[in-house]
């Protein structure tokens, strides 16, 4: 399948969802100091997912309150996984957004107009595959053959090829099962597939719920790299919303790092799990944002190497042309 006509059925995760117009309006009121004609922002829209420090900083309305005095609101829309969050930022239903290292390959290699602006720090464990409790698999090389869930495109698409490499194998030597979370979840526990490849917080969901079994996590294989990502027009058009954007992130990871247990409190809020299961998901990830570096740079180009090589992606991209860099 052709990545255009992935990212085509991805988006229709999008139906029913309300993303809004377009909320810029010329602002025919400039001051001497101001372009005639500037846009001025009233709304920006995020994407988040069901956790990461997005979901901490829409809780705390930091964001709100910094933007509030810009005349700017905070639209926030949620998604079950990156690719269709990237496919929102390509068509301009959404601003910024942020997902894991394998979503912004497969939308540029598909032509996506969108730029990295900064990225969370690694966390190798909060990725793993799992099989059940009873299953006699005990190795990714006892995979070949099997059934294996997976979100195509998703950062838990790369955690299974390094797996596979690392093991010998490809994904022709195993059965992908492309699904998002939730259809995946099903057919893990009624053993349509032998193993799933997946994140947080479904990870610490099926360890403590289901007694999973973790083959291999990210430690050893990926850095597993969580990144923010703007769409290519807003990131060029509003370089100060940006920055001020990643501040905000920054605060949140600090408050995270202070206070795990708050956060954990927030995601059982919001999603309905457990607290020992929340708590688990927040713990396995690590909290810190910074602006992409060179040595950030080459390891996602890594990721796209690897995609190319497995022909999961039609053809090779660099990941440095589309980095964001802020103004000096």
């Amino acid at each position: 399948m052709r990545i255009k006509s992935i990212y085509s059925l991805l988006a229709i995760t999008l139906t029913g969802l309300t993303l809004g117009a377009c909320r810029s309006e010329t602002d025919t009121a400039a001051s001497g100091d101001e372009a005639a004609g500037k846009a001025k922002v009233s709304e920006v829209r995020i994407g988040l997912q069901k956790s990461g420090s997005l979901v901490y900083l829409r809780d705390v309305r930091y964001l709100e309150d910094v933007w509030a005095k810009q005349g700017i609101q905070v639209k926030w829309v949620e998604f079950p996984s990156g690719p269709p969050m990237l496919e929102a930022l390509n068509t301009g239903n959404l601003d910024l957004g942020t997902v894991g290292d394998s979503p912004p390959i497969f939308a540029q290699a598909a032509g996506a107009k969108l730029m990295y602006v900064a990225n969370e720090l690694p966390s190798p464990k909060a990725e793993a595959i799992i099989v059940p409790a009873n299953s006699p698999i005990r190795s990714v090389s006892e995979l070949k053959g099997k059934a294996v869930a997976v979100t195509k495109g998703s950062s838990a698409n790369y955690t299974l090829l390094k797996a596979l490499e690392r093991d010998k194998l490809t994904f022709d030597d195993i059965k992908p099962k492309y699904l998002q979370p939730a259809d995946a979840r099903a057919a893990f526990e009624t053993g349509q597939v032998a193993a799933w490849a997946i994140w947080e917080p479904y990870l610490s969901s099926v360890k403590i719920e289901l007694n999973a079994r973790v083959l291999t996590d990210g430690e050893g294989l990926k850095p597993n790299t969580g990144f923010y990502l703007a769409s290519k027009d807003f990131a060029q058009a509003h370089p100060d919303l940006v920055e001020q954007f990643v501040s905000a992130v920054g605060e949140a990871d600090k408050a995270i790092t202070a206070n795990p247990e708050k956060y954990g409190k927030i995601i059982e809020n919001i999603t309905g799990l457990k607290p020992e299961i929340a708590l688990s998901s927040v713990t396995a990830r690590n909290y810190g944002v910074s602006y992409i570096s060179a040595d950030t740079i080459q390891a996602q180009q890594q990721v796209a190497d690897a995609f190319y090589r497995q022909k999961l992606i039609p053809k090779p991209i660099q990941v440095k042309d589309i980095v964001w860099n802020p103004p000096q």
